[in-house]
């Protein structure tokens, strides 16, 4: 079986690489400079060369407050356009396809958890994108899964941990919102479950995947810097307006993803296992 592999030098892109190379899996990988997905003679061509089994698409525009104003037409075409362009040719040659969405298709005032079923309603131009890219996934008819996850951290690339930790070198003290809740997600997490989903041909369809139970972002800047001598203040939202609206309540339910026998480990032990490695 072959894998091909796009936004190859992204956080995801880099951990599934890693897997694959550690399972000693047959794969290929592009970046945006290697295949640039928004070319669909160029989308075309790459899989009429790979003729790949297995697509992992985890190539994304994902500067969220840029994709209000100045990153919008980019954010389309990445994220909707470029999307259609993988599914459509995966479509073609037979591949199976799995698509990385997020949990910003949710408007975020849902008390409870999101199920994979429950109604979208996208707040942010980023979450509209990522939600048109799962229709075009849909709509081309390609064997498809499609993965929403969240708050996403891992070895590569920037993200909430090194931030924190950056900030916390040059800080005594950090102000960090904590009226948002969610479920972080660790790149290697979500990187084991895409491959799961290949392995035990799970049904096709939409699966939530983080790690498990919740946080708000101050309990997990808490947590990232517990043995860092830093005072962490938890502040609003209000506090730290952005362009980009933010769902204050995003949880997503993992009991469809539970249910096929995938372990998720909570986001503090994954947490701690990702800061012990690096």
């Amino acid at each position: 079986m072959k894998y091909l592999i796009t936004g190859a030098h992204g956080q995801l892109g880099q951990e599934l690489q890693q897997l694959l190379q550690k399972r000693e899996l047959s794969f290929v990988s592009f970046d945006s400079n290697q295949l640039d997905i928004t070319n669909r003679t160029a989308v075309m061509d790459a899989f009429a060369t790979e003729k790949p089994d297995v697509v992992l698409h985890a190539a994304a525009y994902t500067k969220v407050d840029l994709a209000e104003d100045e990153g919008r037409a980019i954010n389309w075409q990445v994220n909707v356009d470029g999307t259609k362009n993988v599914a459509d040719a995966a479509k073609l040659h037979g591949a199976k396809l799995v698509a990385v969405s997020t949990d910003y298709v949710f408007d975020g005032l849902n008390n409870g958890e999101y199920r994979e079923i429950d109604a979208v309603n996208p707040q942010n131009a980023y979450g509209r994108a990522k939600l048109a890219g799962e229709l075009a996934v849909i709509e081309s008819g390609v064997d498809a899964y499609i993965v929403r996850t969240s708050w996403v951290f891992g070895e590569f690339g920037n993200n909430f941990v090194y931030t924190m930790q950056k900030l916390a070198a040059n800080h005594s003290k950090l102000t960090v919102v904590n009226d948002q809740v969610g479920r972080p997600t660790w790149t290697r997490t979500l990187a084991e479950f895409m491959l799961y989903l290949i392995e035990i041909k799970a049904d096709l369809g939409i699966y939530n995947l983080s790690n498990d139970e919740t946080a708000t972002w101050f309990e997990f800047a808490s947590e990232i810097l517990k043995d860092t001598p830093v005072e962490i203040v938890p502040v609003s939202s209000a506090d730290f307006p952005q362009k980009a609206y933010r769902p204050k309540h995003s949880v997503m339910s993992l009991d469809k993803s539970k249910a096929l026998g995938f372990d998720i480990p909570s986001w503090r032990d994954a947490l701690q296992e990702f800061l012990s490695e690096i």
